[in-house]
C-alpha cells in the first residue's frame, strides 16, 4: 500500500506543519515550545492517535455485529446496506458527508458541555491551559466512544468511498491541528465558514460566554453563526485564561486523568494530585 494511502502518513506531515507555522508566526510569543504538560501530551498523541482506534475497531466489531442481528431479525435493513451515496461522483460524496459529519459533531461537541456526565470525560480536553497543535490530541477515551456512538447511523447509511473517507480524516485532522495552534488566522471573510484558531481559541476560555460554552464547530464554523452560539470579541483581545471553573479538582497526572471520572464515581470526590 503506498505510503500516501496511509493516514499515518499524514498525521506525521499535518503534525510536523503545524509545529513549523507556530515557529514562524506565533500568536502567544511568550508560550513556551516545551509548555508544561507537553510530555503528557505526546502520550495522549500516541494513544489517541494509533493505539485508541485500533481498541475501538476492535470491539465495534462485535457491537455493530450484534446490531445487525437485532436489525435482520426485526425484518429491517442493515445501515450500511443503504448505500445512499454509493454511485454518486466523489466531490458530492466528500461534500455531503463533510457536512452531514461536521454537523453531528457539532451537536455532539454541544452535548459534551452540556449534560453533565458528559462533561466529565470533555473536562481533558479543556484542561488545556497554554493551546498548541498538540492539545488537539488531548482528549479521553471516554468521549470517543461517545462520539463514534453517535455518529455511527447517521453517517454509515451513506456508504462513502473510502477515498472519501481517507480525505475526511485529513481535513479533520488539518483542520482541528491548526485551529489548537498557536497562530492567529482567522480566515477572513470566510470565518463565517470555516473554524480558525483565533475562534476556537475562545472555545477555551475559562470564561462561557454562552450555554455551557462558545465556538463548538469542528471544521465548519457556520452551525455557532448560524444557532447564536458563536463568540467573536475584538480581533485584539485573546482569552485571559485557558480552562474550565474548577479545574483544582481535577486530576492533574496521566493516571489519574486516564480513570476520571470513573474514580469519582467510586471515591465520590476528586482527586488534584492523582
Amino acid at each position: 500500500m503506498p505510503i500516501y494511502v496511509q493516514y499515518y502518513f499524514w498525521l506525521l506531515l499535518v503534525s510536523l506543519g503545524c509545529f513549523a507555522v507556530e515557529r514562524v508566526a506565533p500568536w502567544r510569543r511568550e508560550q513556551r515550545v516545551l509548555r508544561r504538560g507537553l510530555a503528557q501530551d505526546l502520550v495522549w498523541l500516541v494513544f489517541n492517535g494509533h493505539y485508541l482506534g485500533l481498541l475501538l475497531a476492535l470491539g465495534a466489531g462485535h457491537v455493530i455485529e450484534a446490531l445487525n442481528g437485532l436489525l435482520a431479525k426485526a425484518g429491517l435493513p442493515l445501515p450500511e446496506s443503504l448505500a445512499l451515496l454509493a454511485g454518486s461522483p466523489l466531490w458530492l460524496q466528500f461534500i455531503v458527508f463533510l457536512v452531514l459529519k461536521d454537523f453531528v459533531e457539532w451537536n455532539i461537541h454541544r452535548l459534551l458541555h452540556n449534560v453533565p456526565w458528559l462533561w466529565e470525560f470533555h473536562k481533558l480536553h479543556h484542561s488545556i491551559e497554554e493551546l498548541d497543535w498538540i492539545g488537539n490530541f488531548r482528549f479521553h477515551w471516554g468521549e470517543v466512544i461517545v462520539y463514534k456512538t453517535l455518529s455511527y447511523l447517521p453517517l454509515v447509511v451513506l456508504g462513502v468511498d473510502w477515498r472519501v473517507l481517507l480525505a475526511i480524516a485529513i481535513l479533520w485532522t488539518v483542520m482541528l491541528d491548526l485551529n489548537h495552534s498557536n497562530v492567529r488566522y482567522s480566515w477572513g471573510p470566510l470565518r463565517y465558514v470555516l473554524n480558525s484558531p483565533r475562534m476556537h481559541v475562545w472555545h477555551h476560555d475559562v470564561e462561557t460566554h454562552g450555554r455551557g460554552g462558545q465556538n463548538f464547530g469542528q471544521v465548519l464554523s457556520v452551525w455557532d453563526w448560524l444557532f447564536g452560539t458563536a463568540y467573536w470579541p475584538d480581533d485584539r483581545e485573546m482569552p485571559t485564561r485557558l480552562g474550565f471553573a474548577g479545574m483544582e479538582t481535577y486530576p492533574r497526572g496521566l493516571i489519574g486523568r486516564f480513570f476520571w471520572p470513573l474514580t469519582r464515581l467510586v471515591t465520590g470526590r476528586g482527586s488534584r494530585d492523582a
